[in-house]
């Protein structure tokens, strides 16, 4: 079953980065709605919503998996027969996948605006989106340099590295903890995000606040690259973000760690920016202030208070 597979995929993180777990979440959808041998239209609506579930309960930090799948089962709203459901939920799948292949190119355009000719720039994780940036600014002849973080503890730095390397970008690479050494010599930060508040506000990779506190500090901006769907509809209801918390074998070895029976060792995968340091967010639709998060939500992604009331009474109904 290919929703059980990619879901499977997305979990252990074979697929990472919120753009890409959002588009290989549809593109499981698509599949589903073309393969599954649904014989009537409660049947089909029945399949769908339960590979809804299994792919949105993967990763409960990226909203932009939640988002995806909200926007390709909207294809089964008005649908009256088997065919209208199959055909709304294909459609909306690869307009989805379309639109956000495009996104990262226009955040992009967008972004590079925002970087000077002779800048330094600071990055942390491996985001497609802020990468694009950075990218598309020394395509444009712009003479700029980077500090890249290494990322622990998956070490997604090392994927940043090589792709800046490979766009020809003068790059220092840097622990972590050596942020506050540098952050005089840069110009500007830049980084992506796998969730956006309504208050604006940014759940990213573990170390993201520290970077833009540090910043903050030293009075440099703070530049977050993010695509729409990666705005929290949930959270205009107050409900926070699940900080997923993964083993702790990627930072110690079972056979070390059961040496040490006093140690328990956490793990967050993300934390939580506050809108305050934040200078400026830049999505396909614009560059927008973080207080200004709720138009996306509302303008960009469709939900509104009175279809997410409608939404989560469904769901609760579901769940009884």
């Amino acid at each position: 079953m290919f929703v059980t597979e990619t879901a499977k995929k997305i979990k252990s993180m074979e697929i990472r980065g919120a753009g890409r777990i959002a588009r290989e979440a549809a593109e499981a959808l698509r599949r589903h709605a073309t393969d599954i041998p649904a014989g009537d239209l409660m049947s089909f609506r029945r399949e769908m919503h339960t590979a809804a579930q299994i792919l949105i309960a993967t990763r409960p930090t990226a909203v932009s998996l939640p988002n995806a799948v909200h926007l390709v089962m909207s294809g089964l709203e008005r649908a009256v027969t088997l065919e209208e459901a199959q055909k709304g939920v294909i459609n909306r799948a690869e307009q989805f996948i379309h639109t956000s292949q495009h996104a990262v190119e226009n955040i992009a355009q967008f972004g590079a605006l925002h970087i000077r000719d002779g800048d330094v720039l600071l990055t942390h994780c491996n985001s497609e989106a802020a990468l694009g940036c950075i990218i598309e600014a020394h395509r444009s002849g712009k003479e700029i340099e980077v500090f890249a973080t290494e990322v622990r503890p998956r070490n997604q730095g090392y994927i940043t590295l090589q792709t800046l390397n490979d766009a020809g970008i003068k790059t220092h690479f840097i622990v972590d903890s050596a942020v506050r050494s540098f952050i005089n010599d840069v110009d500007l930060v830049i980084v992506g995000a796998d969730a956006i508040t309504v208050n604006g506000a940014v759940v990213n990779k573990i170390g993201t606040s520290q970077v833009a506190h540090t910043a903050h500090e030293a009075r440099v901006n703070v530049l977050v690259a993010a695509e729409t769907y990666k705005f929290a509809p949930r959270t205009i209801f107050g409900e926070l973000i699940h900080i997923e918390e993964r083993a702790g074998n990627e930072i110690l070895a079972d056979e070390i760690a059961r040496t040490l029976p006093h140690v328990t060792v956490r793990n967050p995968a993300f934390d939580v920016t506050p809108a305050e340091y934040i200078d400026l967010i830049v999505t396909e639709a614009g560059a927008i202030p973080p207080q200004m998060a709720y138009i996306i939500i509302r303008e960009y992604l469709g939900w509104g208070i009175e279809e997410f009331h409608k939404t989560f009474e469904i769901n609760t109904r579901n769940e009884e």
